[in-house]
């Protein structure tokens, strides 16, 4: 027979879930560094290389982005995997929310590219979706102003077509919503770590 919780043990439910959370999550701080500093990377290269004919100036910086993100990615996460299994519904929720996100963008990329249209605006402003709802999952401040700091500079890169005012929003976009906040939830960690 189920009984109702009172208000207090929902509350405490509820932020021993967060807990859980939190400790669970800090390790994200690999991901959001590993990509946060690989797409800065690949917009700079795709900046610089932008004169450049064909494929080395336009996709191959992301292409190889992506390859080797996705493979370092793959590696840690599978470790992580066997070490530390889904240990609370938080985590499965936020690797679920975080594989949708991926689907979406390379739907939208595919999309984009065979339309002849720039993916990036739509990427950036689609980003702003699994960052802010995982900084809000941790209750992590850093992470829902990244979140946000990705809707903003997405949709004023739907405004210009100049590159370098496309670099530096891309590129303040990434620090502010993925390396800064990745190097906080770092310091989160090894602070867990030593106690």
């Amino acid at each position: 027979m189920d009984t109702e919780m009172t208000p207090e043990q929902s509350l405490r439910l509820i932020q021993s879930m967060i807990g859980q959370a939190k400790r669970s999550f800090s390790r994200v701080s690999f991901y959001f560094l590993l990509w946060g500093v690989l797409l800065t990377l690949a917009m700079l290269a795709t900046y610089f290389l932008r004169d450049q004919p064909g494929a080395v100036g336009q996709g191959a910086p992301w292409g190889a982005a992506g390859v080797l993100g996705g493979i370092i990615s793959g590696v840690r996460g599978a470790r992580e995997g066997r070490s530390a299994p889904v240990s609370n519904p938080m985590d499965g929720l936020i690797g679920w929310l975080w594989s949708s996100f991926i689907i979406t963008m390379i739907i939208t990329i595919v999309l984009s590219v065979t339309s002849g249209r720039d993916p990036g605006p739509m990427i950036t402003l689609l980003t702003g979706i699994p960052t802010f709802m995982t900084g809000q999952v941790m209750r992590f401040r850093p992470l829902i102003l990244g979140g946000i700091i990705f809707w903003v500079a997405g949709t004023a890169m739907h405004f210009t077509q100049d590159a370098l005012t496309l670099t530096l929003l891309y590129c303040g976009a990434m620090l502010l919503g993925y390396i800064i906040p990745g190097l906080m939830l770092k310091r989160q960690e090894d602070a867990v770590r030593t106690t």
